[in-house]
């Protein structure tokens, strides 16, 4: 048999009883298999970067110092009208309310979801064992789909609006959520399960009184952080007809030059909104799970 680490010719092998050779080795093999995955990498990166610049419409390295051409202009005519901004900030609120809202309600049922599935879909805590992987396949499938491919075909069958938004979010979130939510489950000690089960207590109650106190916080913690992105979700959708301040982004951004002024303060607002979600949702992340 050929040595990968050393090759077919006859010679010295290391003798693996020995701790320092063994560990050399390790070292050795690691190394190869190391400049094997970085000569692959950089392989795929040389001739993905190739096929993207044939099919490119000009050439990357071309337009390259036009990069900044665009966000200058952008920039320039929002700082002429700086003064209108502080009006468009209140102008776009209501919007504003409606994409938290459909963030919130997404997250809530996504959330809702997550926690059936994951306990269904965990080992040891199943209420079907033998159906855990369909659970598990189901889970893998909600949050494969992108959002805005689901909100693309909701948006066909209800029209547009925050209803399919919520519906695109809460799915994927649901197939998010569940992978987290079953990982912390696999890790929760079944002693009260077992005690509760040798009193009667059916699988429902066991769950609820034996492991949900035990995840609780782990699960509250990243539902807060899948509420951070669902916010970024629920601007992006506003982009393909579903309402919320990303549908004003789209508009203010098609209409281009004139209204630049507008497209700023509506990247301002979401961006401070986004960076005050982020610091509540982390200090209660901490909370939760450290008690600090």
């Amino acid at each position: 048999m050929v040595d990968a680490a050393f090759g077919p010719e006859p010679g010295r092998r290391p003798d693996l009883s020995d701790p320092r050779e063994a560990y050399l080795d390790m070292v050795r093999r690691k190394r190869m298999y190391g400049g094997i995955l970085l000569v692959i990498f950089v392989a795929l990166m040389a001739s993905g970067w190739s096929l993207a610049e044939d099919r490119n419409a000009g050439g990357f390295l071309d337009g390259l110092h036009q990069i900044f051409a665009f966000p200058s202009e952008v920039f320039a005519e929002a700082w002429e009208k700086r003064a209108n901004l502080a009006g468009i900030f209140w102008d776009h609120i209501p919007s504003l309310i409606e994409t938290l809202n459909i963030a919130a309600v997404a997250t809530l049922l996504g959330g809702l979801a997550a926690m059936a599935l994951s306990l269904l879909a965990t080992r040891g805590l199943a209420r079907w064992p033998r159906l855990i992987p369909v659970f598990r396949r189901t889970m893998d499938a909600l949050r494969a789909i992108p959002e805005i491919v689901i909100a693309l075909v909701l948006i066909f069958i209800l029209g547009g609006g925050p209803v399919p938004a919520v519906i695109a979010i809460a799915l994927h979130t649901g197939g998010a959520l569940g992978k987290l939510f079953s990982e912390v489950a696999e890790n929760a000690d079944l002693k009260p399960v077992e005690g509760l089960q040798s009193v009667g207590a059916n699988w429902s109650q066991r769950m609820w009184l034996g492991v949900i106190p035990q995840v609780a916080p782990n699960w509250l913690s990243y539902a807060l952080m899948r509420f951070e992105i669902n916010v970024r979700a629920s601007a992006i959708l506003g982009f393909v007809g579903e309402g919320g301040i990303g549908h004003d982004l789209k508009l203010a951004m098609q209409w281009g030059q004139g209204r630049y002024d507008e497209v700023v303060a509506i990247f301002a607002l979401l961006f401070v909104t986004i960076v005050v979600i982020d610091q509540i949702s982390d200090r209660y992340r901490q909370k939760l799970t450290k008690g600090t």
